[in-house]
């Protein structure tokens, strides 16, 4: 079972009629600001379970094939890392996953699909073993075709069924030069699929990440003041921490709550988002080499292993449990012990660094 293609559990509790597609929800927030707020009724839920349905639920063209019709005809892929999820319910069983047009294989006529059964988070959001789980390529080979239209923009094709998925161009994101500092480096953007943009910064002193928010757009939270600190502000849909920081204008993530990080939600952090169409040639490897010397021939561009089964996984910030486990956070930055020259490495959690190869594609 994989790290990035099982998040999912908010998903489940959505009717089929009201989102096969989780990523519309985004796209409705981005598209109509302006209109009414969408309305989630339980009785369409309650609908959705008592159905009865007969999808092959173990035959992943057949699923492919159900996901691919019951989409409109062109769609856009927010998130960074080029997923599109979805959602649906099989007679009482919730069910997720992802189409992916990954930068590995998409040229190639490849596109990634992967489902699972919801994990119950009561469980700890692991699943069972026996719990059905699917992830594979599917290519010409299956009947399914993938062709560039243009940049970042791909036809996939089953059957009778054809549907434009559009990729987010972030090309032109930049951030403002008062959210960079003297040895800090920007990476890329990211649109997280929390619905929260970021930048990716490298402090090529300190050998750190950091991920700033993006404030130039709609920030889509409501952040409230933590009790320890004003410098601390969680936000009250996503659990995101950040710290404000005392040197630049600017907003640190400092922290993702440790339930969604287990239940590998939405809000489980922008590790798994990362800007990969905006990466120019080898600057990711080499930076990721910085901290890291020992993976010197084992990481492509992307900081992906060479035979594909992990990637270097860039998470500096906590996984906390309560808001008390931020503080230690600003009790760092405010300690007049610590040396001034290593203020930023207060923001940057060692985990980062030991967790490097379990996170699997």
């Amino acid at each position: 079972m994989t790290t990035d293609t099982k998040k999912w559990m908010t998903a489940s509790r959505w009717s089929l009629l009201a989102a096969v597609v989780a990523g519309a929800v985004i796209e409705g927030c981005a598209t109509a600001q302006n209109r009414a707020p969408t309305l989630d009724a339980n009785g369409a839920h309650l609908e959705g379970l008592t159905r009865t349905t007969t999808l092959a639920i173990t035959g992943p063209v057949a699923v492919f094939a159900f996901v691919l019709d019951g989409l409109p005809d062109r769609v856009k892929v927010y998130p960074t890392g080029n997923y599109y999820y979805f959602s649906f319910i099989q007679n009482g069983t919730p069910y997720a996953g992802n189409i992916r047009l990954d930068t590995l294989n998409r040229d190639s006529g490849k596109v990634y699909f992967a489902y699972y059964a919801d994990f119950a988070q009561w469980a700890g959001g692991e699943a069972e073993p026996d719990v059905l789980g699917v992830d594979v390529i599917l290519d010409a080979s299956h009947g399914v075709t993938v062709e560039q239209l243009e940049r970042l923009v791909y036809r996939v094709t089953y059957g009778r069924k054809s549907v434009v998925f559009t990729l987010n161009d972030l090309s032109q994101v930049k951030p403002p030069a008062n959210a960079l500092g003297p040895n800090e480096r920007f990476v890329g953007p990211i649109f997280d699929e929390s619905g929260i943009r970021f930048f990716l910064v490298y402090n090529s002193r300190l050998t750190i990440f950091h991920y700033i928010l993006d404030e130039a757009v709609v920030v889509m939270d409501d952040f409230a003041s933590s009790g320890l600190t004003n410098r601390i502000i969680i936000g009250k849909r996503t659990g995101f921490a950040f710290y404000r920081d005392h040197q630049l204008d600017r907003k640190i993530l400092i922290g993702v709550f440790e339930g969604n990080r287990r239940a590998n939600n939405y809000f489980d952090g922008p590790f798994d988002q990362l800007p990969d169409n905006f990466i120019e040639g080898e600057t990711l490897r080499e930076i990721i080499l910085e901290v890291e010397p020992s993976l010197k021939g084992q990481i492509d561009r992307l900081g992906r292993s060479l035979d594909y089964t992990w990637r270097y996984t860039i998470d500096p910030y906590l996984h906390y449990r309560k808001e008390d486990d931020l503080y230690i956070i600003h009790m760092c930055v405010t300690s007049k012990r610590f040396q001034p020259s290593l203020y930023y490495k207060c923001f940057a959690d060692d985990h980062s660094r030991s967790d490097a190869h379990p996170n699997h594609e």
